[in-house]
């Protein structure tokens, strides 16, 4: 296939939603990270397979059963706040083997299944183009008074109790984010290309920046360059593009190995 398709007016909706997301997931990606949870965004992900493996079951809207799936998610996230990533092991388990057993009782569950597992950027609309659009405002909009309150947070746990402020405003607009982002990363990307978004660049990032901001923005060129080279390697080879961003995702992870980091500390 050639990579002259990326042009294409075909591939250019799918081309600019997946941008999109690529730079607004690592940025929630490095949220979790400093909070230590960043393997809840894959249980988040799989209990929105589920929800939305339950909405084709039943015949209702998916994408709105996904919603709840990941709204589900994060109530459990919200509500218990000293959860750890072994609890959210447990949450990914469960909404995989809801989705793996669901999938067998009609051939629109196990459709929805094949798609929200996989992906399906290249069927993307014009839906999915606003949604990561206002995704993308959202997270860039809120980042900076986010970002703060969980440092605050993250240095000083106490901090929001004992001067009587409540904590619950950043911990709605994360969940809030979160949910949004995980259930259009998986009805665009699927659920493991998703994941790979939210864990890899913040991953890479903090290893190789000085200070929370630098961080961010080397997550988010790592997350928008992997994706560009991840759709341009699946067009160029004809392979499906969720493995092959999760393959490209993956060779960035040497930079870890670099044994100085970039910039002045911040």
């Amino acid at each position: 296939m050639s990579l002259s398709l990326a042009w294409d007016p075909l591939f250019r909706v799918p081309l600019a939603t997946g941008l999109m997301l690529a730079v607004a997931l690592p940025l929630l990606g490095a949220f979790l990270r400093m909070r230590e949870q960043w393997l809840s965004g894959l249980g988040v992900a799989q209990l929105a397979a589920a929800g939305g493996v339950v909405g084709a079951l039943v015949h209702g809207p998916v994408a709105l059963f996904a919603l709840l799936g990941a709204a589900l998610g994060g109530i459990a996230r919200a509500l218990t706040r000293s959860t750890r990533n072994e609890h959210y092991a447990v949450m990914l388990l469960g909404g995989w083997a809801a989705v793996m057993l669901l999938a067998k009782y009609g051939h629109d569950a196990n459709m929805a299944a094949m798609n929200l597992l996989n992906g399906q950027l290249y069927f993307t609309s014009l839906p999915h183009l606003l949604g990561a659009a206002l995704l993308l405002a959202a997270t860039i909009l809120c980042g900076h008074w986010l970002a703060r309150r969980l440092l605050i947070t993250r240095l000083f746990p106490g901090h929001f109790r004992a001067n009587r402020q409540p904590a619950w405003p950043h911990e709605l607009c994360l969940e809030a984010l979160l949910v949004g982002g995980v259930v259009l990363g998986i009805s665009t990307m699927g659920v493991m290309a998703t994941f790979a978004m939210l864990f890899i660049p913040p991953w890479v990032a903090f290893r190789l920046a000085r200070g929370w901001m630098r961080a961010l923005r080397v997550s988010t060129l790592l997350g928008a360059g992997a994706y560009v080279a991840g759709f341009m390697l699946a067009l160029a080879l004809d392979v499906p593009f969720g493995p092959a961003l999760v393959a490209v995702l993956l060779l960035t992870t040497p930079l870890r190995l670099v044994p100085f980091r970039f910039g002045r500390a911040a």
